[in-house]
């Protein structure tokens, strides 16, 4: 008997210490894998219907909806980043030669608003100084916008290796998703109920997000971008971009940029085009916000909006730009496994009598 818990706990022991190896080993390919994962549970709607379509060609299928991912993904974000890292470089260089300056001065807001420049000044706080430091911010901002292009080029060959990395690890989880799916089932100790109630979580709040994501975020950057060009706001294609990554933010979202901007209209004497901006940010964009990430996150996700607010940012914080889906996706799995535990151990955490030793008393 001893010598069989001994055995025991070597091979757990052992079985631990290689599993850590392992994710050690793997981890600075984590967020290929993730991307693999999280495309192949979104696109997997996508194979079966080209598996079925194709006469069962498994292998065929998982090609033919990788094409389709790179076709309607990510050459469009391919070409977006491009436009957006041209647009950057040329506000750069117009701000460092400068032929481009803030729309508002010093002296038009002294003129504009005296009482908020005696103010300010009261407490030591030099408007020129303002503006100058406000301007370095801008081209700061800028200057790192466009040396992302030359980091982005000098880095493209990790980058290129880490894509097709993911598209090849696509290609199996495509092919062969339902059967590493019970592999893993079949393994973990937690028992196959809860197993199969957690992928399922990980597959709602992926494809919730994702859609959320992308649907929320090319609407505001659409109509943001939009706007701005009408109203004739410099860089109007590299505002509604970024428009659009900051929508991934629930509750704030697109409102850091055109709030300011149309701010800033108002004071320098474009009323019309600020109050324009004003309302349309405020219906339109608000509106699509609104209405479109209750349908599209919060209701598959079952989260609520605050929880999806700190999901996120925890989530950028810890893993950049991919913790938009990751942060939710932790938080819902929280959620899950808490929720699991307060139905099965419920007696544990409750002062009243289980109803077994009522029966016994």
């Amino acid at each position: 008997m001893r010598e069989q818990s001994l055995q025991r706990a070597f091979f757990l022991g052992l079985l631990l210490l290689v599993t850590l190896a392992f994710l050690w080993l793997i981890g600075p390919f984590f967020k290929p894998i993730f991307w693999a994962v999280v495309l192949a549970t979104l696109f997997y709607p996508t194979f079966q219907w080209w598996e079925r379509t194709l006469g069962g060609h498994s292998v065929v299928a998982s090609v033919t909806t990788i094409t389709t991912i790179v076709l309607i993904v990510i050459v469009p974000l391919f070409l977006v980043g491009l436009i957006v890292a041209t647009e950057a470089a040329s506000v750069y260089q117009r701000l460092a030669a400068g032929e481009l300056t803030l729309p508002m001065t010093a002296t038009d807001l002294r003129e504009m608003v005296p009482a908020v420049a005696d103010f300010v000044e009261r407490f030591g706080v030099s408007l020129k100084d303002l503006q100058a430091q406000l301007s370095n911010a801008a081209l700061s901002v800028s200057q790192f916008l466009a040396t992302n292009l030359v980091a982005f080029g000098q880095n493209a060959l990790r980058g290129t290796a880490l894509f097709f990395l993911m598209l090849y690890l696509l290609f199996f989880f495509l092919r062969d998703g339902d059967e590493l799916l019970e592999q893993i089932i079949g393994v973990l100790p937690i028992g196959d109920a809860r197993e199969r109630r957690l992928f399922q979580k990980f597959a709602e709040v992926s494809r919730a997000t994702i859609k959320g994501t992308i649907v929320i975020g090319l609407v505001q950057g659409l109509l943001g971008g939009l706007i701005f060009w009408i109203l004739g706001i410099e860089a109007a294609a590299l505002w509604g971009v970024v428009m659009a990554v900051l929508s991934f933010l629930p509750a704030v979202g697109a409102g850091i940029v055109w709030v300011p901007a149309a701010t800033v209209l108002v004071a320098t004497g474009r009323v019309w085009e600020g109050v324009v901006l004003l309302v349309f940010g405020t219906v339109i964009i608000g509106l699509a916000d609104n209405v479109l990430r209750p349908l599209l996150v919060g209701r598959d996700t079952q989260m609520p909006d605050y929880l999806v607010l700190l999901t996120t940012l925890g989530g950028l914080a810890f893993f950049g730009l991919s913790g938009v889906v990751i942060g939710p996706i932790i938080g819902a799995l929280f959620m899950t496994v808490w929720e699991m535990f307060g139905r099965e151990y419920a007696h544990i955490a409750s002062d009243s009598v289980p109803p077994a030793r009522e029966a016994d008393a």
